[in-house]
């Protein structure tokens, strides 16, 4: 069964922005004597970066996107680089910056991002209380195929040439997230087994089992014990342009008495006390693993971000409905199955996201279910069985 996405909103205002950029005059700004780059700042995570560049007036800019590896790079035509006492760091999706003379009076800044990018914005702003102007580019970790799309518009727009990129057809697409790895090991069982163990063992059971049905594209974050941060989960997710992300965990906590599995979807408001520490905990897993928080200082939310995750929330509750259906025809579920909380993993805006508590390694009865692969099976079973049911009413919505 083969499933043809509709374009998302990013992508649709991408190309209205390239279109207007490159079918206009060939520059965004004019300046009648050199302008002084003044400071360069990048914010962000592996999901999402701004890049604020202080200019002392309205810059002649014109820009455009190279592939291998992917890059945005902003021509200025007289510039003068004020800012190199304070060298720029990359962060997150940026993964690289670098300055460059382009010939006559030209140069140009090239930001080199960590994997496909979609450029969500890029203005030209005055500042309000001081003087100069500001160059703000917004990007958000895109898949290869949406950068593609992008590079072939500004061919298009710029050469006149028809190459417009239809969206290639391809299969639902899921993208099983087994928790923790690496340094992080997760929580620790009665017998000693850690979280992440179990965890990467029903990951790769699970991609079996929704490849066995070929019905499915399906990816991992991780297929061996490697960590990885919670905003590179996300951005794996993003860069597969998942239909829908399930991360997988198996918690301990003091009572032992406890046990049965969970579904968590992410709300800013917790169902309750225990979702709201559960969510801490998870969290915390950077930190713990010795790995500083890498948020955005100054994200803007707008009202296109919000439609676009109120959807997803609504998809996500969907999937979530249907989980726990399964899952209570295969395996033992806790009272109150389906819970939220704030998990930063669940938290792209556009993908639908769960986040799947096989059990509690804390309690000894779970902990043997969890390690008994008849056992993973079944509960695989009923994994299987929910992404099929959503599959189907997703598709038939898109339809």
């Amino acid at each position: 069964m083969r499933y043809r996405p509709r374009f998302d909103r990013c992508h649709a205002l991408m190309r209205v922005v390239l279109a207007a950029l490159f079918m206009s005059l060939p520059s965004l700004g004019a300046q009648a004597e050199p302008v002084r780059v003044e400071g360069v700042r990048v914010v962000g995570d592996a999901s999402r970066a701004r890049i604020v560049i202080d200019v002392s007036q309205s810059p002649d800019l014109r820009w455009f996107l190279v592939r291998a590896p992917h890059r945005l790079v902003l021509e200025f035509n007289d510039v003068e680089y004020r800012h190199e006492d304070e060298p720029v760091k990359p962060r997150g999706l940026v993964a690289g910056i670098a300055f460059g003379p382009a010939g006559a009076s030209k140069s140009r800044l090239v930001l080199t991002g960590e994997g496909a990018f979609v450029v969500e914005n890029l203005e030209i702003l005055k500042n309000e209380d001081e003087p100069g102007h500001r160059v703000v580019i917004d990007l958000v970790a895109g898949s290869d195929r949406q950068f593609e799309a992008a590079l072939a518009e500004q061919i298009a727009t710029t050469a006149g040439t028809d190459v417009a990129a239809a969206p290639a057809e391809r299969r639902f697409t899921v993208v099983i997230d087994p928790g923790h790895g690496g340094a992080d090991s997760g929580a620790k069982g009665v017998s000693g087994i850690y979280e992440k163990t179990i965890t990467l063992a029903f990951g790769l059971e699970l991609k079996k089992a929704l490849e066995d049905t070929d019905r499915y594209e399906v990816h991992l974050t991780r297929d061996r014990d490697r960590f990885l941060r919670l905003d590179e989960r996300v951005k794996i997710a993003r860069r597969h342009e998942a239909d829908l992300f399930i991360s997988v965990h198996a918690d301990a906590i003091r009572h032992r008495g406890v046990r049965g599995a969970t579904v968590y979807t992410v709300s800013d408001s917790p169902s309750d006390v225990v979702s709201a520490a559960k969510a801490v905990r998870e969290n915390l897993a950077d930190q713990i693993a010795g790995y500083a928080s890498q948020e955005a200082g100054d994200e803007v939310s707008d009202i296109l971000t919000d439609l676009v995750r109120r959807e997803t929330d609504g998809f996500s509750l969907r999937f979530a409905k249907a989980l726990v259906g399964q899952l209570s025809d295969e395996i033992g579920m806790i009272k109150n199955p389906h819970r939220f909380a704030g998990f930063q993993v669940l938290k792209a805006p556009d993908v639908p996201s769960v986040l799947v508590e096989l059990g509690y390694l804390s309690n000894e009865s779970d902990e043997a279910q969890l390690r008994d692969v008849k056992w993973r099976a079944q509960a695989s079973a009923g994994i299987v069985a929910a992404v099929g049911l959503f599959a189907d009413a997703k598709m038939g919505a898109a339809n």
